[in-house]
């Protein structure tokens, strides 16, 4: 398993909630690369509850959005944004249990729709929600500009 680095915080002004470490409420997902997915452990904390001691239903989209585009960003080496979520949630995340797993793989690239399967497992490695999820394939010069999208190289320093 390899840690990939995150190239954006170089940026003084970096604040993805998502995966900036310094957003003071951001969920801080670090990610890791093992075979043909992508990894992220993550601790999940009582200020993202829903119901008492449960993972909110947002917070858990959340974590697979991210985990999903930084599949995109590894696997094929684009740049993307979100276009479709499709979630089931299948069983509660217990807050208190301790670490959750997600696992995302990509699926295809159809022109320029890139797809994501994203499963999310407590820390009995239950299967609690999983997601299906598309992602629009920004162009070159649109990524460059607009989303700093720097290559799949600058993953691996």
């Amino acid at each position: 398993m390899k840690i990939l680095s995150n190239p954006w915080i170089q940026y003084e002004d970096y604040n993805c909630f998502g995966c900036s470490p310094r957003n003071p409420v951001g969920l801080k997902m670090i990610f890791a690369e093992e075979g043909n997915h992508i990894i992220c452990e993550w601790e999940p904390e009582m200020q993202y509850q829903g119901y008492y001691n449960v993972l909110h239903g947002g917070i858990q989209a959340a974590l697979m959005d991210e985990i999903a585009s930084w599949t995109v960003f590894i696997k094929a080496d684009k740049g993307a944004v979100t276009s479709r979520i499709d979630i089931r949630y299948r069983k509660p995340v217990y807050i208190k249990e301790g670490k959750i797993k997600l696992i995302a793989t990509l699926l295809d690239i159809n022109k320029r729709i890139a797809s994501v399967k994203v499963k999310l497992f407590n820390s009995s490695d239950q299967l609690c929600s999983e997601a299906l999820i598309d992602y629009f394939i920004i162009t070159s010069d649109k990524s460059d500009k607009g989303l700093i999208f720097p290559g799949k190289e600058a993953f691996y320093q």
